[in-house]
């Protein structure tokens, strides 16, 4: 096996341990272990812990980055790439359920700054990607006056969190993407312009 292919079966492998275990109590053991290596062969590939887990952001990042891109390339109107923004953010969670956890984990960044970076430039690149959707849904009059897209933008990122911990908590009992589907229609309607705003002005 290539040192990149190495590399990427030891991420996948972190991952899926952060979901099994929480990523405050993941060790490398446990990860040499999960894919038939000494704990010295997972650091020839990552210097340290703390590149190991800047290695999983990257490759976190990366895949959140290109999941946007792609329904954002095939969604035109405001309304349905919010829709898809968060639906496709949903159905990472599912396919990734370590994902809040390592997003959230307070030990694990103040561990590693560079991590914490890394998390918080997600965070904002996401908030600005809906921002700039409501943004352009006030421009063509679909979204109340009153309503600031940054605002907009947190209350949609708020609704994806909470409901990613209730799934969690819930032991995963329901669909997060069917929830979320039936839960953002309301929180969109919430924010549509009503009909005595008029569509000019």
């Amino acid at each position: 096996m290539s040192a990149e292919s190495r590399k990427a079966e030891i991420i996948a492998a972190t991952l899926r341990l952060a979901d099994e275990l929480g990523p405050d109590r993941l060790t490398t053991q446990a990860i040499a272990d999960a894919v038939g290596l000494t704990q010295p062969g997972i650091f020839r590939h990552f210097r340290t812990k703390q590149a190991l887990w800047q290695a999983v952001g990257e490759a976190m990042d990366a895949q959140m980055s290109a999941n946007w891109d792609a329904v954002l390339s095939k969604a035109k109107a405001p309304e349905d790439r919010l829709r898809a923004l968060i639906l496709t953010q949903l159905a990472q969670i599912e396919r990734t359920p370590a994902i809040p956890a390592i997003l959230h984990s307070r030990e694990l960044q103040a561990e590693n700054p560079d991590l914490h970076r890394r998390f918080r430039t997600i965070m904002m690149r996401f908030l600005g990607l809906l921002a700039a959707e409501l943004e352009r849904a006030r421009g063509m009059g679909l979204i109340r006056r009153g309503l600031d897209p940054g605002d907009g933008a947190l209350l949609l990122i708020s609704l994806v969190q909470s409901l990613a911990m209730r799934w969690t908590l819930g032991g995963r009992a329901f669909t997060l993407q069917a929830e979320g589907r039936r839960l953002l229609e309301t929180q969109l309607a919430l924010m549509s312009r009503p009909a005595d705003e008029g569509r000019t002005g």
